[in-house]
């Protein structure tokens, strides 16, 4: 018994990150169709109530990846390389559910274009991350190195695409929107919709110097 315990373990981190992206996606799935459904009442419900299950879960993944840190003898990639990826994955997490909240805290009373862009990119930028993060384990052979930096390189993209976004939605909402109490609420979830997208681009360059590093 104490001659297992000395023998040096892994860890399942691979899969840890894979389970954690899947929620991560789940929650963006989820909070878009919050977005779409947003004037039914029991619908609005259903979907924030989704966000947070996901989130939560992903919560729990991210402690558990943060607990085999420190009980696992050898990593596959270098420990703070994992702490890093794991806590900001578990930040796109935190915002996909801060941005639900705040819309219902916020008595948002209906999604404008900008909103819908924004989450259209968030989305994507969250669909991508989990490619990114399925390719980890493989990173060793070039061609799978390559296409986790083609697809981080994606994630960037979309990012300047929402910051563009966001742009024209905050010039227009300061130049059309008379209500300021209307300012200050969409303009708090523009913020928190572009951060997402800001978010997935940090996941994104933690995982280009991982595979720089591993490949």
């Amino acid at each position: 018994m104490l001659f297992s315990k000395l023998l040096p373990k892994e860890g399942n981190f691979f899969e840890l990150f894979n389970q954690h992206a899947d929620r991560i996606v789940e929650a963006a799935k989820a909070f878009s169709l919050l977005v779409t459904h947003y004037g039914d009442d029991r619908l609005r419900e259903q979907y924030l109530q989704e966000v947070d299950s996901a989130e939560r879960a992903a919560d729990r993944v991210t402690h558990e990846v943060n607990r085999l840190i420190h009980t696992t003898f050898i990593t596959p990639i270098d420990r703070e390389q994992i702490h890093i990826l794991i806590n900001l994955m578990d930040d796109v997490a935190d915002l996909l559910q801060d941005s639900a909240e705040t819309m219902t805290l916020y008595d948002i009373r209906h999604m404008t274009e900008a909103i819908k862009r924004l989450t259209d990119l968030s989305v994507k930028c969250c669909e991508r991350l989990r490619y990114a993060v399925s390719l980890l384990p493989k990173i060793a052979e070039p061609a799978t190195a390559e296409a986790a930096l083609k697809t981080c390189e994606e994630i960037d993209q979309l990012e300047s695409d929402a910051d563009r976004v966001m742009r024209s939605a905050m010039s227009a909402l300061f130049r059309n929107e008379p209500d300021v109490r209307e300012v200050i609420k969409l303009k708090a979830i523009y913020e928190l919709l572009e951060t997402v997208t800001d978010k997935c681009e940090d996941v994104a360059n933690q995982i280009e110097g991982i595979v720089l590093e591993n490949s």
